[in-house]
């Protein structure tokens, strides 16, 4: 069992850990209207940390009794990097994307940390060479992502972006196919895909699916059939079934 990844409480420790930036920090949790947190809040920005605002009843649930001042931070289970330097480390240039053809999985929007830790866990046995995730609107990778990962979420090295579409175009340039998982009829069936390529999958969230901006940024979509009664799959369910569609196709 892994174990809790640590919280930060209290505004002068939260904000040594951001400007130190020796202990992977996944979210500021602040006072709402509270006063005298902008040093605070602009450490985490200029770290590139999200910053969410709550009542005081989430803080001091966070806290578990000790003085926060207003501040929590929340460790995270990996250790992000900006998004071009994760794809230089999967794959330099134009031409070694190419050459490697690497999978990367990109995150929009998945709210269940349960799901996220899945699909990292799907992406690390598939191959996959990198993860991007949004900096907001997505459950942390956190101690419970952590676990259903089964410790294997640091083993992706994972980028976190600030808008995803940017980071989309951004990829598309390094040479990959932006594919979203989709449940829409004429989308291209997963089968019929060509997974050799360089590809970057997209998983949408679990209710809504990929969001407007980000299908659009998308190449390509992709349907999983399904002849049962069912709408549609687990979002984790489905990145394993599109993720070792192509590691067969990869292998044959």
């Amino acid at each position: 069992m892994s174990e809790p990844l640590p919280q930060i409480v209290g505004r002068k420790p939260v904000k040594e850990a951001l400007e130190r930036g020796d202990v992977p920090i996944e979210k500021v949790f602040a006072l709402q209207g509270g006063r005298g947190l902008e040093d605070v809040v602009g450490a985490a920005r200029a770290a590139g940390v999200p910053v969410q605002f709550v009542p005081m009843q989430r803080i001091d649930a966070m806290a578990r009794g000790l003085t926060h001042q207003g501040v929590v931070a929340l460790g995270s289970a990996v250790e992000y990097l900006d998004l071009h330097e994760m794809l230089d480390l999967v794959a330099p240039d134009y031409d070694a994307v190419l050459e490697k053809a690497p999978i990367l999985v990109v995150f929009d929007g998945l709210e269940d940390p349960h799901n996220v830790g899945a699909v990292l866990r799907s992406a690390v046995a598939a191959g996959a060479a990198g993860a991007v995730v949004p900096a907001r609107g997505m459950a942390p990778i956190g101690a419970t992502a952590m676990k259903a990962s089964a410790g294997l979420a640091p083993r992706i090295p994972t980028a976190r972006v600030n808008s995803l579409v940017v980071a989309l175009e951004a990829i598309k340039e390094r040479g990959y196919a932006v594919v979203g998982a989709a449940g829409e009829d004429d989308a291209v069936g997963h089968t019929a895909f060509d997974w050799t390529q360089p590809v970057a999958l997209v998983i949408g969230s679990e209710g809504s699916g990929l969001s407007k901006p980000t299908r659009k940024a998308c190449d390509a979509l992709v349907r999983i059939p399904m002849p049962g009664p069912a709408e549609s799959l687990n979002a984790s369910v489905a990145a394993g079934i599109l993720l070792f569609e192509a590691v067969r196709q990869r292998k044959s």
